[in-house]
């Protein structure tokens, strides 16, 4: 049975649902961000901070994270 994780700023998420936690720096990280924004699935949890995390979820919807990748795995 999942449970929900903290990803930062009192935003959390449901174990269940994760595919992956990457770094946004990559290129493929950017394409992945842009294309989930241009379609609607991106979900902004940085409190308008910088993005450090990205979290892959079910249905294609990408979460923005201000934690580090290995921060949210951690939490894991």
């Amino acid at each position: 049975m999942g449970r929900l994780i903290n990803i930062g700023y009192g935003n959390v998420i449901h174990t269940d649902k994760v595919l992956a936690v990457v770094s946004p720096d990559s290129a493929p990280g950017k394409r992945l961000v842009q294309a989930a924004k241009d379609e609607g699935r991106s979900i902004d949890a940085t409190q308008g901070r910088k993005t450090k995390g990205l979290v892959v979820m079910e249905g294609g919807y990408v979460v923005l994270s201000a934690l580090l990748p290995d921060t949210i795995a951690g939490r894991f």
